[in-house]
């Protein structure tokens, strides 16, 4: 299954126990009507559209606009969400809006809403990747006795989400806030930076830094460090001058953020014995693999002792995620629902 592709079927209001599954993060909400085709249990993705969530006031916006705009009315919903469910409300303080399930059910008049977090749902999404959705920037020699372990996805966007998925007969995942571990910097350059974007002796996390926001200030610290005018103000232009080689602060910016990602990603290597691979997921990292290949990214994730030789049998993939995070909550909601495949 090519999870970039979109299934065309009309009337789609006609089509039985067909449900939403959506994906939301602190940018974009990508929201989906999801049927499985019959013996199969393969999601088939109906519908698809992405929102700007700034340009909505709510979640339940933006579902009634897609429900209008493709004049349906199902009764469930898997919600993948960043952030996590405390006391029946999503928190994460890069959400525009608050979600709160029990309320999203009431004003949808849904029968069931599901909620899971939004990297817990990619994880689940690996599950149906094809090779042609992906980059390979490391491809270990050797897979035989190792392929089939534990699954990391990582993905920078607005914030850094981590999830591991667990192989078996009904694969589990584990969803973390591995994004929030303590920044790790090597004496030199990664040092320099890293006093500019704190005080000493405080906590900073890596998505400090591994983030879209990150970027912008990894740039702003280093015009800094350089006495050089900061002229690029979003992570899209910095990653563009820095892919085009045009601004050398923006070409370093890169170079750190690449140091990094490949140093964390290596860390959660070990840390989870991902011998089946590690994805990493993000919008914008779609736009600079060939950056990647070429920058410290895979020379740092290796770059771990002892441990080297066991970092040099996992494979590493970039992703560009579009409607994995959708799949993945639907497959989630047919596997755990109280409903189960019997809705």
């Amino acid at each position: 299954m090519n999870v970039l592709s979109c299934a065309t079927v009309a009337p789609l209001s006609m089509v039985q126990d067909a449900f939403l599954a959506a994906d939301v993060g602190g940018t974009h909400a990508r929201i989906g009507l999801i049927a499985f085709e019959p013996e199969q249990n393969t999601p088939t993705v109906l519908a698809y559209r992405v929102y700007k969530c700034a340009d909505y006031t709510g979640m339940d916006v933006i579902v009634r606009a897609f429900c209008k705009e493709f004049a349906i009315a199902p009764h469930r919903f898997a919600l993948a969400c960043a952030g996590f469910l405390h006391d029946g409300v999503v928190v994460n303080n890069n959400l525009r809006w608050p979600v709160v399930p029990a309320e999203l059910r009431k004003v949808l008049t849904l029968s069931e809403v599901e909620v899971l977090n939004d990297f817990e749902a990619l994880a689940y999404g690996t599950a149906y990747l094809e090779s042609g959705s992906m980059t390979t920037l490391h491809n270990p020699p050797r897979r035989a006795a190792t392929g089939n372990g534990p699954v990391v996805i990582v993905g920078p966007g607005t914030g850094l989400g981590v999830a591991v998925r667990l192989p078996g007969t009904h694969p589990k995942v584990l969803a973390t806030e591995a994004g929030h571990i303590q920044l790790a910097a090597r004496v030199g350059r990664e040092q320099q930076v890293l006093s500019e974007l704190s005080l000493p002796d405080t906590h900073i996390p890596y998505d400090h830094v591994l983030s879209g926001p990150g970027i912008v200030r990894l740039y702003r610290a280093l015009c800094h460090l350089d006495d050089a005018p900061a002229v690029f103000q979003d992570p899209a232009a910095i990653t563009s001058a820095a892919c085009a080689g045009t601004n050398a602060q923006a070409v370093e910016t890169l170079q750190l953020f690449c140091g990094w990602l490949g140093s964390f990603i290596g860390d959660l290597g070990m840390l989870y014995g991902a011998t089946g691979g590690i994805y990493v997921a993000g919008g914008f990292l779609s736009r600079m693999t060939g950056f990647m290949e070429k920058s410290s990214f895979i020379s740092r994730f290796l770059d771990k002792g002892v441990m080297r030789p066991f970092l040099q049998t996992v494979p590493v993939h970039v992703v560009d995620h579009a409607q994995l995070g959708v799949i993945g909550a639907a497959s989630w909601l047919m596997e755990h629902s109280e409903h189960g495949q019997a809705a």
